[in-house]
C-alpha cells in the first residue's frame, strides 16, 4: 500500500490541528520500498516528478568499496549481509539498504549510498575495532 507524502497534516500557529481541506492526490503517493538483495545485477527506472530518472537497485552483486586509510576505491564482489540495522527482518532476508553491514571479498564494509534510490552499492571499510 503506497504511502501519502502530503503536506495537510501541519499545525496553526497557535499548535491546533488544521482540518483536512482535501482529500489524497495521486501524486502525492509514495511508492513501495525498493528491497535490494544480493544476486545478479537488476535495475529498475522510475519516473519522478519533473520528468527525471530515478534507478532502482533490485538486485546487486557487487559494491564500491572504499578504504579510508589509503582513499583508494574499488568494485568488490558482494558476499553477503552481515548486519542491517535498519530492520531486524530486512537483516534475516538480506535486504540491502543505506547502514548496513556488508562482507565483501576485500573484507567487511558499511554502505553509504541508498540502492533502492541511487542505483549503486557505495560502501566504506569497516576497521576491525568496530566489528567486535
Amino acid at each position: 500500500m503506497p504511502q501519502s507524502h502530503g503536506s495537510q497534516y501541519k499545525r496553526k500557529p497557535t499548535g491546533g490541528t488544521k482540518r483536512a481541506w482535501r482529500g489524497k492526490r495521486a501524486y502525492e503517493a509514495g511508492s513501495e520500498p525498493t528491497e535490494t538483495i544480493r544476486g545478479v545485477a537488476k535495475k529498475r527506472w522510475v519516473r519522478t516528478q519533473g520528468g527525471g530518472l530515478k534507478v532502482r537497485l533490485a538486485a546487486a552483486d557487487a559494491a564500491v568499496v572504499t578504504d579510508k586509510a589509503s582513499g583508494k576505491s574499488s568494485k568488490s564482489k558482494l558476499l553477503r549481509v552481515v548486519r542491517n540495522p535498519a530492520n531486524v527482518d530486512y537483516q534475516r532476508r538480506g535486504v540491502i539498504t543505506k547502514g548496513a553491514i556488508i562482507e565483501t571479498e576485500l573484507g567487511q564494509a558499511r554502505v553509504t549510498s541508498r540502492p533502492g534510490q541511487d542505483g549503486v552499492v557505495n560502501a566504506i571499510l569497516v576497521e576491525k575495532s568496530q566489528r567486535e
